[in-house]
């Protein structure tokens, strides 16, 4: 069964940073184009950022823009979400998706597997 597993959420204070990872054993994630999404109660799933198959573009919604980064370690097979100067807004579960066209869009209809979610909690 294809799947990724995520990891790294957690709570922090806003201000604060976090690393997500999306990771993938037994099979390349390199040639897939991978996202990370997130929903908040109440909420539409949003895409925050992705990262084209070979990793040659990346692409970020305007309110992470110079807050967080994606990047991809191909020898450890994980793509990473670095997070920084967190705000309350950005609270909600996380989630990795693959889309195997390799193309870096922030469609979640462009991406056919996604993991179960990690949950970011940004508060005092």
């Amino acid at each position: 069964q294809w799947h990724v597993v995520e990891s790294g959420g957690g709570l922090v204070q806003p201000g604060g940073s976090l690393t997500l990872s999306c990771s993938r054993s037994g099979f390349t994630l390199d040639y897939y184009a991978i996202a990370w999404f997130r929903q908040a109660p109440g909420k539409e799933r949003e895409g925050v950022s992705c990262i084209s198959g070979r990793g040659g573009r990346t692409n970020y919604v305007d309110s992470v823009k110079g807050r967080f980064t994606i990047s991809r370690d191909s020898a450890k097979n994980t793509v990473f979400l670095q997070m920084s100067s967190l705000k309350p807004e950005d609270t909600a579960v996380y989630y990795c998706a693959v889309s195997p066209s390799g193309l870096c869009v922030l469609s979640a209809g462009d991406y056919g597997y996604w993991g179960q979610g990690t949950q970011v909690t940004v508060s005092l």
